[in-house]
């Protein structure tokens, strides 16, 4: 299971765009900024799963849930941690109903539900990074104080030091604005976390240029992979000796996702 996203990826679920993602009548509702281009979506996401496999990683690609566009970001409904997973509950409305689809993925893998948000509560999966002895919350459009507090209760259960933070727009997750890269090393967007929220990690520090200024996937091995218009992320990370896979991923930025969004990480090892 996961302790950490610093460590190694070892299994993932994903989402391929194969009708939904392509069907959303309501660009506003799904929060997507313009409908995808089906080719070169469904060439793009091909391409980060074979990423992803040629690195020793399980991939499950699960069908997409329909009339949910957005099931494409898997990352969102669940957050896998080290005794089974939190059923989570979606911020944005239109994505309601991805948690028990998720839930019913893990089920089937074996993976025990260890505690759900329950309303008014909401949060989002993006919003949470897991990283050792500390727990990252996000407060932000999609992650409401009440349930920053129950996600918070629950992983000081699990033995986290919770550290949380407002996350301003245009950022829907905290993981937009940083990203474990490492053990003990953070890709973070400069002006946005207080001083002493990093306490006992190593930084990268990026300028806030874009809302997937600090998401990158890390896979271990001192490997991450970013969307290739992501260049200010990937030049500070070459400079401080990560290696970077850059993917292009901009059929996805359009539904205002990047490279973390759409894979749930279910494995990882250290």
């Amino acid at each position: 299971m996961i302790r950490s996203e610093g460590d190694r990826l070892t299994k993932v679920i994903v989402c391929s765009p194969r009708n939904e993602y392509f069907r959303a009548n309501d660009l506003s509702a799904h929060n997507i900024t313009a409908l995808a281009e089906r080719r070169l979506a469904i060439g793009q996401h091909t391409f980060l799963k074979n990423t992803i496999r040629s690195f020793g990683c399980e991939v499950i690609d699960l069908p997409e849930l329909t009339d949910h566009p957005n099931s494409v970001f898997t990352r969102d409904t669940t957050l896998c941690t080290s005794t089974g997973y939190i059923r989570l509950r979606m911020g944005l409305t239109t994505r309601t109903g991805e948690e028990a689809w998720m839930a019913k993925a893990l089920q089937s893998l074996g993976i025990e539900e260890v505690a759900s948000i329950e309303a008014p509560a909401t949060v989002e999966g993006g919003n949470i990074i897991l990283a050792g002895e500390v727990a990252f919350i996000g407060q932000s459009s999609r992650t409401n104080a009440a349930g920053v507090q129950q996600v918070s209760k629950i992983l000081e259960i699990m033995g986290y030091e919770v550290r949380s933070a407002i996350v301003p727009p245009p950022f829907l997750h905290i993981g937009g604005a940083m990203s474990l890269v490492g053990s003990g090393h953070i890709l973070c967007c400069s002006g946005i976390f207080s001083g002493g929220f990093f306490d006992g990690f190593h930084t990268t520090e990026i300028p806030n240029k874009m809302f997937i200024s600090g998401n990158v996937i890390n896979l271990g091995n001192n490997t991450v992979i970013a969307d290739i218009a992501n260049q200010r992320a990937v030049l500070a990370l070459e400079q401080a000796g990560i290696h970077v896979l850059t993917l292009d991923l901009s059929e996805f930025v359009k539904g205002t996702g990047g490279p973390s969004c759409l894979i749930l990480p279910v494995d990882r090892e250290v």
